[in-house]
């Protein structure tokens, strides 16, 4: 995708071969800024801090993590202690345990001396696999787009989305924002109603900024707007994207997703989730046991935001006795699913649904 006309990924190996780019996401949208990696300590921190968000890019900076660590000491202990040290950074994406056993599985047969090479090239076929992936998941779902607008006669088709699930979430194209931007791009007229996602304004700060960056038309609204937008026939379908997703369908995402479902199968509205195949846990059976990651309370007690002359600035926003939960993720079950988007078709929410596209997969383990 591109930012004031020049393509960009979200992660990249920088000009002297090494060393890891990646967009420091957390001064988005006031600052666009590219920030360094140059040890597994500093994937770890960016994945943790969230400077880099979304599960596959999660992944991917893992990968590289790895590549940054091998560089230091490539012998068995120090993969392990590295590994290990990655997988705790954020529990909840799945992609991270994913990425990691890839390259786990692909270094461990070689001698040391060939893994800081083996580890490069195979963190990039991630990041490749990724893109296409993406891509598959855009053209997926453009039909998807296509048919509500010949439902409606023709016009603006009206999607709503929850949080960031957009090119910046992963490392090109993005999930639930794929189709919107094939979309787009094939010249489907389309406006996209943006949550701004509290507690840390995904939507507002990353979805509108990376729609607004390729020109699609969209809105950014209050969390608790959607609903009385759906009431009113103004959405026509929704799109999400995962973190993680089930067996059985169930999938999890950015808290108040299952808000958004809800209100959708109230009002008719079609509840679409879009994954990339690495996202399908198949050892959890249902989202019951999911890890529901719970963050700083500070990100609810506080705003960031840029002043009048642009300086940004963090501000508290409650009573300073008042206490506060941050439960990051929930889980929207998959009765509540109209369909999964995934890079190889569309499918029910469901195991049967999951595995007719995943035939290779087998049957899932009881977590």
């Amino acid at each position: 995708m591109k930012v004031d006309g020049v393509p960009y990924r979200t992660i990249w190996v920088a000009e002297d071969g090494w060393s890891v780019k990646v967009i420091d996401q957390t001064l988005l949208p006031h600052r666009f800024q590219v920030m360094t990696l140059q040890s597994a300590e500093d994937a770890v921190r960016a994945i943790a801090r969230m400077h880099v968000r979304g599960a596959p890019l999660i992944g991917a900076t893992a990968a590289y993590g790895l590549c940054l660590a091998l560089r230091h000491d490539a012998r068995d202990a120090h993969l392990e202690e590295a590994r290990g040290s990655l997988l705790a950074a954020r529990p909840t994406a799945v992609n991270l345990a994913w990425a990691l056993g890839e390259m786990t599985a692909a270094l461990a047969p070689l001698p040391p001396a060939e893994r800081v090479a083996g580890a490069y090239a195979k963190a990039a076929a991630i990041c490749d696999d990724d893109v296409a992936i993406c891509r598959a998941i855009g053209a997926e779902g453009l039909a998807l787009i296509r048919a509500a607008q010949a439902a409606k006669g023709g016009g603006d088709v009206e999607i709503l989305t929850h949080c960031n699930a957009g090119w910046l979430a992963t490392v090109d194209w993005g999930t639930a924002l794929a189709p919107i931007y094939a979309a787009h791009d094939a010249g489907v007229a389309v406006h996209v109603w943006v949550d701004e996602t509290r507690p840390r304004n995904q939507g507002a700060g990353l979805t509108a900024w990376e729609l607004a960056q390729h020109g699609v038309p969209h809105t950014v609204i209050a969390d608790n707007a959607g609903g009385h937008l759906m009431q009113a026939g103004r959405v026509d379908l929704c799109i999400t994207g995962t973190d993680r997703t089930a067996a059985n369908g169930d999938v999890c995402n950015k808290i108040g997703t299952y808000l958004k479902a809800l209100a959708a199968k109230d009002n008719g509205v079609p509840f679409y989730v879009a994954l990339p195949g690495p996202t399908i846990d198949w050892r959890m059976a249902s989202g019951a046991a999911m890890p529901i990651e719970e963050r700083d309370a500070g990100e609810v007690t506080h705003v960031r935001g840029a002043d009048a002359d642009g300086t940004v600035r963090e501000v508290r926003i409650t009573p300073e006795a008042s206490p506060a939960a941050n439960p990051a993720f929930d889980v929207t079950p998959a009765r509540l699913i109209t369909g999964l988007i995934t890079e190889r078709g569309i499918c029910p929410a469901s195991g049967a649904g999951l595995k007719a596209l995943y035939p290779e997969r087998g049957a899932a383990k009881r977590a």
